[in-house]
């Protein structure tokens, strides 16, 4: 079992930065790859960022790229989400999850999940 806490969403305005982080606990969270998804009022949970358990690869949305990074500390047992260049439409509950494969952009991919922060993006 794995268990997931995001944190550090909040308010900001278009064209500014927020950082969201997952904190893991339970099982060996070094093993597992971990994905970001979002979801805003009214839509499906999309795909955002995906990073694999050794951190070697990441993997962006199109939407979001150029713009968000993610990294994993497997020391701290955290993932990280860098969002820059924040635009209204970023606005979402944003959600970590853990995988063990699959997919990487699927949502059927992922374990676990967090309880999800929100963020939102004025204009």
């Amino acid at each position: 079992q794995v268990q997931l806490v995001e944190s550090g969403g909040g308010l900001v305005q278009a064209g500014g930065s927020l950082r969201v982080s997952c904190a893991a606990s339970g099982r060996i969270f070094s093993s597992y790859n971990m994905g970001w998804f979002r979801q805003a009022p009214g839509k499906e949970r999309e795909f955002v960022s995906h990073i694999s358990w050794s951190g070697r690869s990441t993997y962006y949305a199109d939407s979001v790229k150029g713009r968000f990074t993610i990294s994993k500390d497997n020391a701290k047992n955290t993932v990280i989400l860098q969002m820059n260049s924040l635009k209204p439409e970023d606005t979402a509950v944003y959600y970590c999850a853990a995988s063990n494969g699959g997919i990487y952009a699927s949502p059927r991919s992922y374990y676990y999940w967090g309880q999800g922060t929100q963020v939102t993006v004025s204009s």
